[in-house]
């Protein structure tokens, strides 16, 4: 990959626990985790900046997220997060603020505008943009309106074609859209919250879905149906002039197989 590029790994839905050894529908997530770090760590070329887009912890306990900080810290990335329907911010803020973790929610960065969105709503499992936020986002966008921009967020914004999920994705989309169809140098929307991997087009902006890093969705899934296929993480190279590659990278087996 050309040196003049932005590589960035996102990691999401990682859905840790305070105990290691707990499994979601399975799939042990801490092990699972750190099988994709390693994976990460053995690319040809490291991730400049590493995503983490929500539902870190599936118990809300500081345990959780200090067991990522553990897992993601060696890989020397500069790290940004946001969180999802499972995770406490006021939790997080502490444990994910310093090293290698950012809590910028907007940043300049190899020739991109990228912006960082919070839409959990307490005790809800869909994600909702707050007035504040819908500003920042338009505000953001504004101030950097030369720069190719990314925006990411948890919860989709558009249908990913899965019931399960589509139930409880972004409630006020049109309200987004309203602030993003001003801005036509946004070229890429990226989430996490559907548990598997998704490409779709609005107005010639890309929607990215990535699988999480431990249990996967079956695509179409009426009812939470888990899938064999495996965590894995999504990568995107990026380019001053706009362009942009992404493609999903997943491990070779569950950690148990290894």
């Amino acid at each position: 990959m050309p040196s003049n590029s932005l590589l960035i790994a996102q990691l999401t839905d990682t859905h840790l626990f305070a105990d290691e050894s707990s499994a979601m529908m399975g799939i042990q997530s801490a092990a699972s985790l750190q099988a994709v770090a390693d994976q990460v760590r053995s690319l040809p070329r490291q991730p400049d900046i590493v995503l983490l887009t929500g539902d870190l912890s599936q118990d809300e306990t500081p345990e959780s997220y200090e067991r990522l900080r553990e897992t993601i810290a060696p890989l020397g990335a500069t790290t940004y997060w946001i969180p999802g329907n499972h995770d406490i911010p006021a939790i997080m803020q502490p444990i994910l603020q310093d090293g290698v973790f950012q809590t910028t929610r907007g940043f300049q960065t190899g020739g991109w505008n990228v912006v960082l969105l919070d839409t959990a709503v307490p005790e809800q499992p869909f994600g909702e943009l707050a007035e504040a936020q819908l500003t920042f986002l338009d505000q953001q966008l504004q101030a950097a309106s030369e720069l190719p921009g990314l925006v990411v967020l948890h919860h989709p914004p558009c249908p990913v074609h899965c019931p399960c999920m589509d139930a409880i994705r972004l409630q006020n989309a049109d309200a987004f859209y309203k602030v993003l169809d001003q801005h036509p140098q946004v070229k890429i929307v990226l989430f996490g919250h559907i548990h598997q991997e998704f490409e779709g087009d609005r107005q010639g902006v890309t929607y990215l879905g990535s699988p999480s890093t431990c249990v996967q969705l079956k695509s179409g899934s009426d009812n939470f149906e888990a899938d064999s296929v495996l965590p894995g993480f999504r990568l995107l190279e990026l380019f001053p002039d706009g362009r942009f590659s992404t493609r999903v990278e997943r491990i070779p087996a569950l950690p148990s197989q290894i």
